[in-house]
C-alpha cells in the first residue's frame, strides 16, 4: 500500500491514526512536529504526508510551503481542530488535497486518507 508520514505533536491521537492506516495495510511513519517531519521527508520518499495544522517548532503550514517545493507531486492531507486555521490553509489549494476536521472518528480519517491517495497527483 502507501508509505505514510504523519506529522502531528499529539502523541495519542498520532499513535491512533497510524494505528489506523496500519491496520488497511500502510506503512506509517510519524514525527511530533513540522520540523521532524521535514527531516524525515528527506530521508526517504513517501506517498502522502498527514500532517496537523497547529504544532510547535514548525508549524503544518509552513511544513506544506517547505515540502511541496522540495517534494513536489508529494500528496498532502492537513488535519486541524481549529476553524481559524483551517480558513488559513485555504492559500494551500494548489499544494494540499484537503483538510480534516478534528475531532475525526476512525472510519472519517480512513476515508479521507484513502480519497487522498486516490487523487492524482498535481502538476509540478
Amino acid at each position: 500500500m502507501a508509505k505514510i508520514l504523519i506529522t502531528e505533536d499529539e502523541d495519542s491521537l498520532r499513535m491512533f491514526v497510524a494505528r489506523a492506516l496500519r491496520l488497511d495495510g500502510h506503512e506509517t511513519h510519524e514525527a511530533g512536529d513540522g520540523a521532524e517531519g521535514l527531516e524525515k521527508l528527506g530521508e526517504t520518499e513517501f506517498d502522502l504526508l498527514l500532517s496537523d495544522i497547529r504544532m510547535p517548532v514548525m508549524d503544518g503550514i509552513e511544513l506544506v510551503h517547505q515540502a511541496a517545493s522540495r517534494h513536489p507531486g508529494l500528496k498532502i492531507l492537513l488535519m486541524t481542530g481549529y476553524a481559524e486555521q483551517r480558513e488559513r490553509a485555504d492559500d494551500l489549494a494548489e499544494k494540499i488535497i484537503d483538510v480534516v476536521q478534528k475531532p475525526f472518528a476512525l472510519p472519517e480519517i480512513r476515508r479521507a486518507v484513502a480519497r487522498a491517495l486516490s487523487e492524482q497527483p498535481q502538476a509540478a
